[in-house]
């Protein structure tokens, strides 16, 4: 493993190492194993400038209420000197605190003090080498979506979760989400009749210096190794995933088909704003419109629409808004954090993991259909506008809203209804 990189497979700013030679670097290290409270969690953050911070604050609050402890942190840059080693303005305590291990490499770590927990949150490209090397030395992974950069990855990575025994979940933080849980509890209820679409919107902004922020950001592929970023394998992912998931639609085999139309505004490699459309086994049809190029972000709804009724669900907000003969309601939830359910499943079999690794291979169908698709075609300039300045500035595709819409209502993509940038162009299909 000779890859490094910078920036998380998530949507903002990380950094994660791969390989390197053996180097531990200061702190007090990790209790012996067998001296370990068995409730409390030994955990290692890979990956920690940037989203990786967010999994800290995870780690930290865990640690208050006595479940986890963070054993070590890893990153090519050291963590001394840094903010995260500094005391939170909230009086919380670092980020890091004295007694966790800063290690240049998973590497490093993995032959010095393997831990009970590895949290991944590293460039998508180094998903599979880095969750292997965690699951093959006996320890259990929290990966960062999106799972890894192809379907032949994923199928790879399941194989090695089911030879380890280990548990390996995968950071949609959406499959934690109480109002997604009602969604499809409802969708199985019947409450909304036969249902005919299942549509995911998700219009949001990016300026330039989203795709300055690291060398694999807004590209397709990476020295030959498949990187696969993008608006509907990124950013906007959990909105396909949730789609899918609510659709009866987690494993590969019940995707039967994926139609994808992929555009950019951005002068990038990858896609900023594009339609999915994918028919599932079961007979549904999820329809996804998705862009990173609208007036302002909003947040994203994944809508289901039955003969009897619709529901909307802004999974961002936790909140679900359901409409049938009977009237209208709202459904306001919490959610359950990921990294606490994988600590659950570790003291009781009983529980299974909210978004276990396995559940994540339709989505990979869909990225796997980007993947394999013809390169993303540019928006004509005659329909983008440019607001701002410098590496703050964003485009604007013209209508992209109502598009958007358009195509989560009709089941179909840009091209079907109407879109001017997609008219002239026929879906690109993969299998």
């Amino acid at each position: 493993m000779g890859v490094t990189g910078r920036d998380a497979g998530a949507d903002s700013v990380g950094a994660g190492a791969v390989g390197g030679d053996a180097v531990g670097a200061g702190g007090s290290g990790s209790d012996a194993p067998g001296v370990r409270a068995a409730h409390v969690a030994e955990v290692a953050v890979v990956g920690v400038h940037g989203h990786g911070a967010s999994h800290l604050r995870t780690v930290r609050a865990l640690a208050a209420a006595g479940r986890a402890r963070l054993a070590a942190v890893v990153d090519p840059r050291p963590v001394a000197g840094t903010g995260l080693t500094e005391p939170d303005a909230d009086g919380a305590g670092p980020l890091v605190p004295p007694d966790a291990r800063w290690y240049p490499s998973l590497d490093a770590l993995l032959a010095a003090a393997p831990p009970d927990v590895v949290v991944l949150s590293t460039p998508i490209h180094t998903h599979l080498p880095l969750a292997t090397a965690a699951l093959r030395a006996g320890c259990d992974v929290l990966l960062e979506k999106p799972t890894v950069a192809t379907l032949a990855e994923h199928a790879e990575l399941v194989d090695v979760v089911r030879a380890t025994g280990r548990r390996c979940q995968v950071g949609f933080q959406t499959f934690g989400s109480g109002a997604a849980d009602e969604l499809t509890r409802l969708v199985a209820s019947g409450e909304l009749g036969e249902v005919t679409t299942v549509g995911a919107v998700g219009t949001w902004v990016r300026p330039r210096a989203y795709y300055a922020r690291a060398a694999w950001a807004g590209r397709r592929s990476l020295d030959g190794v498949p990187v696969v970023d993008g608006v509907v394998t990124n950013p906007l992912a959990h909105a396909v995933a949730t789609a899918l998931r609510v659709a009866g639609a987690t494993r590969a085999e019940d995707v039967a088909s994926v139609d994808v139309e992929l555009f950019h505004a951005h002068p990038i490699e990858a896609d900023d704003t594009s339609s999915v459309v994918v028919t599932t086994t079961n007979g549904r049809t999820v329809a996804a419109g998705l862009t990173l190029c609208a007036p302002e972000r909003s947040l994203a709804t994944v809508v289901v629409r039955g003969t009897q009724g619709e529901a909307t669900l802004r999974y961002e907000a936790d909140e679900l808004d359901v409409r049938t003969a009977r009237g209208a309601r709202t459904i306001r939830t919490g959610r359950r954090d990921l990294l606490a359910d994988l600590l659950d499943a570790r003291l009781d079999p009983a529980v299974r993991l909210r978004c276990d690794v396995e559940a994540t291979g339709a989505f990979m169908a869909v990225l796997e259909a980007v993947r394999t698709a013809p390169d993303p075609r540019a928006v004509p300039d005659a329909l983008v506008t440019w607001v701002g300045a410098g590496q703050e500035a964003h485009p604007v595709v013209a209508d992209v809203e109502a598009w958007c819409a358009a195509v989560a209502e009709r089941g179909a993509g840009f091209g079907a209804v109407g879109a001017p940038w997609a008219t002239a162009l026929r879906p690109a299909a993969a299998p």
